[in-house]
């Protein structure tokens, strides 16, 4: 798979609201549609593009019992991880227009035997990250470190992914990971799309062949008719698609929804599988990352050597993410290890024993942000820049990836020219 020419890594990885710091506002909404006819969500067109996202139905075993739950009144729980369009980026207001919710309204109301059914949302998108730090997040994200066992998890990285370091290892781990949970959820992969007809879909649609999982196609759904014109098959425009080049507008959450929606149709009056999910099959990309763990300011000293050094400071101006139907942002990896002008030369020292290390630390627009060092077993192994994309985000890298669990120290220092700017450690992901 080679991903698309015009798609740099940055864009890829979907920066949200940081870069568009304004939503645009409704009446812009009306300005397009004297341009493009309006959206006709009803016609045969309409329903005709939006089953051409079901780009495989997959083992239903877990799905149908998910619904089969809700029909009986009993608590449901949906779960969506991703990056700024799983968020909600581009639908205003966010909290309810964005994909997941609507989705899961939909969900609620075809399923539900009641009004006071609980089914219940869990929005874990993150703007700007990839699979990488979505293996990071998701025990705390999606399972609130064990309070939760979704019964339906949907994976949306297709345009995150291109700086996945692993080239598709961390989201097939993250995909057995949710599979391998406790409740058995469904596992949906979603597969969204750029406004220049990008996404890694390529890459990622053989995780979900592999072990037969069900699998949404918003680009199979869009970018064919968006050239045609209404007469043809055309139902909506990229003007109307599109908040930005990134993102869905309303409508297209809408469409994004109604697409997941028609899976759980699907699903509903398919017969019922026998055989589940292929989850005791090889991993075809990798699984190395399947049991990684967080680690941050909160139980760093139970779990490794840790002398903090110049990082002594917490950093509170963290990028925010709406989760689950909440209008608030909650701050990402609030226990975290921050240098400030005034720490002095002190570096940051942690000795763990483990296969595997993500670092996470925190990118700024600001320029009171410099670089670090950061070395391995004494050896230099990158240096972090926090402007490589220039907005309040996390970013992931791998320090270390080895087949068999070791005794590793990582030192993390200022660089020359850096010594009196500010670095933040958000946190670690580790594979013991």
């Amino acid at each position: 798979m080679t991903d698309h020419p015009a798609a740099s890594t940055n864009e890829a990885r979907g920066p949200a609201a940081p870069r568009d710091p304004e939503n645009r506002r409704e009446d812009d909404q009306a300005a397009e549609d004297m341009i493009d006819p309006p959206v006709d969500f009803e016609g045969q067109f309409y329903r005709d593009m939006i089953a051409k996202s079901l780009l495989n139905r997959g083992s239903n075993k877990r799905l149908k019992a998910a619904i089969e739950k809700a029909k009986r009144g009993e608590p449901v729980t949906i779960a969506y991880i991703g990056g700024s369009i799983t968020h909600g980026a581009g639908a205003i207001p966010l909290p309810e227009n964005c994909y997941a919710y609507r989705s899961y309204d939909l969900f609620r109301k075809r399923f539900a035997s009641s009004e006071g059914s609980s089914i219940r949302l869990i929005k874990a998108g993150v703007g700007g990250t990839p699979s990488e730090l979505g293996i990071v997040r998701y025990d705390r994200d999606v399972l609130r470190d064990g309070t939760v066992n979704p019964d339906i998890v949907v994976v949306e990285f297709a345009v995150n992914d291109a700086g996945d370091e692993t080239r598709g290892n961390c989201y097939e781990s993250l995909v057995l990971k949710a599979l391998g949970g406790d409740s058995r959820p469904a596992v949906i992969l979603l597969f969204s799309v750029f406004l220049n007809d990008w996404n890694l879909q390529d890459r990622l649609a053989p995780v979900g062949w592999h072990y037969d999982l069900p699998m949404v196609s918003i680009k199979d759904a869009v970018v064919e008719q968006f050239r045609l014109a209404r007469d043809q098959g055309g139902v909506i425009s990229k003007r109307q698609f599109f908040h930005d080049i990134y993102h869905p507008t309303n409508s297209g959450h809408q469409i994004m929804a109604d697409c997941l929606d028609w899976l759980f149709e699907v699903t509903e009056r398919s017969a019922p599988d026998e055989e589940d999910v292929l989850t005791d099959k090889p991993p075809l990309i990798g699984s190395d990352y399947v049991h990684t763990r967080l680690l941050d300011r909160q139980n760093g000293d139970r779990i490794a050597q840790i002398d903090t050094g110049g990082f002594q400071e917490t950093d509170t101006d963290l990028q925010l993410a709406e989760m689950d139907d909440h209008d608030y942002g909650t701050p990402q990896f609030p226990h975290n290890w921050m240098h400030t002008a005034g720490s002095g030369e002190g570096h940051f020292t942690m000795t763990i024993r483990s296969k595997r290390l993500i670092l996470v630390f925190k990118d700024s627009g600001s320029s009171d942000f410099g670089s670090a060092e950061i070395r391995v077993d004494g050896k230099h192994k990158l240096t972090a820049d926090p402007h490589e994309v220039n907005w309040t985000h996390c970013s992931a890298v791998i320090l270390y990836d080895e087949p068999e669990s070791g005794q590793h120290t990582v030192e993390i220092r200022m660089a020359a020219g850096s010594e009196h700017k500010r670095f933040t450690i958000l946190g670690f992901g580790y594979v013991l």
